[in-house]
């Protein structure tokens, strides 16, 4: 059988190339390792022979995918796909496919993402508590968590540092001059919502600030529990003066319920925000808050998931360096 009669194969390139069909293979996913006038001379041949590598001959031969599962839950929330579109491009480039796999509340399967499927996973909405990522390890697949992190730093993650964006956040109320500190933090269980909320109580202490159990909420990641939570603390009869909020859809809902009461931002109320999601700088929001570099996040956390692939992973936390963003939402206590 000729090589028209079949179609051409990674062989035949590597014959044409006189090259190792796994050189064939690093050349056309532009891997390390292959010189220019080599991945030339593979390129060459493949166009000579109108050559198209196949996914599925290639995991038969190499054991690979060259798929990459991206777990993810609440993707409702605009941060998750703001997050998920720079780390697809960055693992694309690299020659992987990525597959959205659907988190609701906290189901992924583990025998779904360590069937030989996927060559890696991405956890973006894993809890502080999981036990996802110990499986993984135990049935060998390569992973990384991404905006969030265990509390036994077990796997490679990827993460903003939560605790400098949030002592940020407490400087700046307390140089406003607010007293009445409402703070609507997000779930415990995580830990965003964990350290941002340490942070931003510790070093309101340490500013010599009160920390009110009365104006304080926790609330899940949510704009209508969040809007709820709001209303209860400004219908008091002493209301804070500032809604810190442990998201930016925390913060949408807390701008919610400002204007169901009739309250002006920021004159009667600042409210300030976390993440910059893209509509926090809308003018008809613009949302004081502490951006995430989410791009620098995806980039990273690819680049260690490609380690992971590669076999050089240890347990390791990166964290992102957050930065204030002043808008207009935020003012000096009326």
């Amino acid at each position: 059988m000729s090589v028209t009669d079949r179609g051409p194969t990674g062989f035949d390139v590597a014959r044409l190339a006189q090259v190792t069909q796994p050189t064939v293979s690093r050349a056309l996913r532009n891997l390390p390792g292959v010189s220019p006038e080599t991945r030339e001379r593979v390129l060459a041949a493949a166009h000579e022979l109108s050559y198209v590598p196949s996914d599925r001959g290639r995991a038969l031969v190499t054991r690979t995918t060259h798929r990459v599962a991206i777990v993810a839950g609440e993707l409702t929330n605009p941060f998750y796909p703001e997050l998920v579109d720079p780390l697809r491009g960055a693992l694309e480039a690299k020659g992987y496919r990525c597959v959205v796999v659907a988190d609701d509340a906290g189901s992924a399967s583990l025998p779904a993402l360590a069937d030989g499927s996927y060559d890696g996973v991405v956890l973006t909405t894993t809890l502080r508590r999981s036990t996802l990522p110990r499986d993984l390890t135990e049935r060998g697949v390569p992973h990384v968590l991404l905006n969030r992190v265990l509390d036994q730093a077990e796997s490679p993650s990827c993460g903003v540092d939560n605790r400098l964006g949030a002592t940020q956040v407490a400087d700046l109320v307390a140089d406003l001059g607010h007293v009445l500190v409402g703070m609507l933090h997000g779930p415990v269980a995580t830990s965003t919502g964990r350290e941002r909320a340490q942070a931003l109580s510790g070093r309101l202490r340490q500013r010599g600030m009160a920390v009110r159990r009365d104006l304080t909420r926790r609330v899940p990641f949510a704009h209508d529990e969040a809007e709820a939570a709001a209303l209860d603390l400004l219908t008091r009869r002493t209301r804070p003066t500032v809604l810190v909020c442990g998201n930016d859809v925390i913060a949408l809902g807390a701008l919610s319920a400002a204007r169901r009461l009739g309250l002006s931002v920021p004159a009667d109320l600042s409210v300030i925000g976390f993440d910059d999601i893209g509509m926090a700088s809308w003018p008809v929001i613009d949302l004081t808050t502490v951006r995430t570099d989410l791009a620098a996040m995806a980039g990273a956390a690819a680049t260690m998931l490609l380690a992971a692939i590669g076999g050089e992973a240890t347990p390791v936390v990166r964290r992102i360096t957050p930065a204030l963003v002043l808008r207009g939402t935020h003012a000096p206590p009326p």
